[in-house]
Parts: structure tokens; C-alpha cells; sequence
């Protein structure tokens, strides 16, 4: 299990890392959905789907 473990360190970093920032960004959109913050950042003024997508 060691060895197994050493020959795919490189790997198992790669993927904690990849997993970490995906949280990351998943955390932050339910975030800002949460304050009501569009997911385009650019308000609903203009947008075609306006009240359709924010309450």
C-alpha cells in the first residue's frame, strides 16, 4: 500500500488540489446566490431573462 501509495503521489496531489478548487468555486457561486448576486455579474437590466432567473 506504501509503494502504491508513493508511485502515485504526484497524482493523488494533482486530484486534491483539482478537488479543492472545484469546492472552491461551488462555494462561491452558492454564495453568491445566496445574496442574490447574478451568476453573470452583470445585473438584469439588459438581460433578456430579466425576472425570470431572481425572485
Amino acid at each position: 500500500m506504501l509503494a502504491w501509495l508513493s508511485e502515485n503521489s504526484a497524482t493523488i496531489i494533482v486530484c486534491v488540489v483539482l478537488i479543492a478548487v472545484v469546492a472552491a468555486i461551488i462555494f462561491s457561486m452558492v454564495r453568491n446566490r445566496k445574496k442574490g448576486k447574478s451568476s453573470c455579474s452583470c445585473g438584469c437590466s439588459n438581460c433578456p431573462m430579466n425576472g425570470s432567473c431572481n425572485k
